[in-house]
């Protein structure tokens, strides 16, 4: 069965409500598969999303048009091209790529840190987005210089209602230049497996993808520090609990809240309904993490909740790439922000929110640090 939920999709959309859509969520949830005027369907609790996830009956290949001339990216390719550009992507990286980064991690956070003098400063721009994009632009041998040229170029892709073709042509262009530069890029290039398009479509996406929803993650995980000054002593106090808090940022808050560009390649029936051939899905992930049939409490936080798989990452073939380097980023920087954060005082809440509705973060933490939350 499915209802017509336009003006609640439409609100969700709104950027008036990116301060907290959740309440919007929770009446979409009560049908598992609605339909909008314009005949796109909304999947909103868990069962029916991760049934959906991995379901190859939808696709992700198609949704978006070409706009650069290149092909898209894996993220956005069904098998056999999608399998064939993750697993090139993923093969210079090695088994162990993720735990040989922790120290340099650790070091970069506690840099960043320490550059947060007792004054007024923004968690977001002086931290949160400082650690992923160094990380990333190592890994693919992006000078970090060049930071403020592409970060115009992102922002303009990212915020615009429709892709800023130009932004996406200055991107390309760039990162192009790039492959021969040492890193994962002039590894991929070297492979041989890519083409020249291939190449510079997957770079486009390692580049941001690597670092946009971390910053997001990051940013959330800090917000609720700063509501709820009890986690920052916890964190402290008890080494390891910064892995279950992410999670539950995870859960709680995703920094991906929904995936907007599957299309049915046939009839597909789940929860009761049948989303039929050719139809526009989305599938709502912040939805579906607070589904109370699955959990219990599921607007609380609480790290302390007996663990239970969420769907921030996805799941099936798409399954984040980044997983396991977004998840130690983040612990990184609870570990490093904890006893910093306990001394620190939100100006502004809720804060300021980036405008998408896909990728949900604060755009500003601008908080207060007292002397002796950095001098102790």
């Amino acid at each position: 069965m499915t209802t017509a939920v336009g003006s609640v999709f439409s609100a969700v959309l709104d950027p008036v409500n990116r301060h907290d859509p959740y309440p919007l969520f929770t009446s979409l949830r009560r049908e598992p598969v609605s339909v909008t005027a314009d005949g796109r369907y909304v999947v909103s609790t868990f069962d029916a999303v991760s049934a959906l996830l991995p379901d190859p009956r939808l696709s992700s290949a198609g949704a978006v048009t070409d706009l650069v001339g290149l092909p898209p990216s894996f993220l956005m390719q069904d098998p056999p091209d999608h399998d064939r550009l993750r697993r090139l992507a993923y093969r210079p990286l090695g088994p162990h790529w993720v735990a040989d980064l922790e120290p340099k991690l650790v070091a970069l956070a506690g840099e960043l840190a320490g550059d947060l003098r007792p004054s007024t400063v923004d968690i977001v721009d002086d931290f949160a987005y400082p650690l992923p994009i160094r990380v990333i632009c190592t890994l693919l041998g992006v000078p970090l210089a060049d930071e403020p040229r592409f970060r115009v170029w992102i922002d303009r892709a990212l915020t615009a209602v429709q892709p800023d073709r130009g932004a996406l042509e200055e991107l390309a262009e760039y990162m192009s230049e790039l492959t021969a530069a040492p890193g994962l890029l002039r590894d991929l290039a070297a492979d041989g497996g890519m083409s020249r398009a291939e190449l510079v479509s997957t770079a486009m996406l390692l580049l941001i993808a690597g670092h946009e929803t971390t910053v997001n993650l990051i940013a959330n995980s800090a917000l609720v520090l700063l509501r709820r000054p009890l986690w920052c002593d916890r964190l402290v106090a008890e080494p390891g609990l910064e892995i279950r808090f992410v999670e539950e940022v995870l859960r709680h808050d995703p920094p991906v809240q929904m995936l907007t560009w599957r299309t049915a390649l046939d009839d597909i029936p789940v929860a009761g309904t049948t989303i039929p051939r050719g139809a526009s899905v989305t599938l709502l992930l912040a939805a579906a993490n607070r589904d109370p049939a699955r959990f219990a409490h599921p607007d609380r936080f609480d790290p302390d909740r007996r663990p239970a798989p969420h769907l921030a990452f996805g799941a099936g073939i798409h399954y984040c790439f980044g997983a396991p380097l977004a998840r130690l980023e983040a612990q990184v920087a609870l570990r490093t922000l904890a006893p910093i954060l306990a001394g620190a005082r939100l100006l502004e809440d809720p804060p300021e929110y980036r405008l998408s509705a896909v990728l949900r973060g604060p755009r500003h933490l601008r908080v207060a640090l007292d002397p002796p939350s950095t001098l102790s």
